[in-house]
């Protein structure tokens, strides 16, 4: 299934405003929220194709939230891509166990996010 609309998950506003800016640019529609508490409530709107995921945040965190999606028939089918700063090993498997298919470490590159997107679609 190509890959058209994401969802941002990120408490960063910064972080929100650089990863739309790109996906926008390169064809996505985008949608940012910035926690994982927002993005319940927009995933009962709309399913996103592809969830870029933050780690740290208020509230649930990344971890939580991946399992909960993944433990979920409605959105389990919805790859989770972590978009972190964690970037120790354990965290990067940690990421994968809760059911996240890829993970990239902050401060992203535009070619590696892209490349990591085009080979889940």
């Amino acid at each position: 299934m190509p890959i058209r609309k994401i969802l941002i998950v990120d408490d960063s506003p910064t972080e929100r405003y650089f990863l739309n800016e790109l996906l926008s640019k390169h064809g996505f529609s985008v949608t940012a929220v910035e926690s994982a508490e927002e993005a319940m409530t927009n995933l009962q709107a709309q399913l996103p194709d592809l969830i870029l995921m933050d780690v740290v945040m208020p509230g649930l965190n990344g971890f939580q939230f991946t399992r909960h999606l993944s433990k979920d028939p409605v959105t389990q089918g919805i790859p989770v891509i972590m978009c972190t700063s964690k970037n120790q090993q354990t965290d990067r498997i940690w990421g994968l166990r809760q059911g996240a298919r890829d993970y990239i470490t902050k401060p992203v590159k535009a070619d590696e996010l892209l490349g990591k997107i085009a080979a889940l679609g």
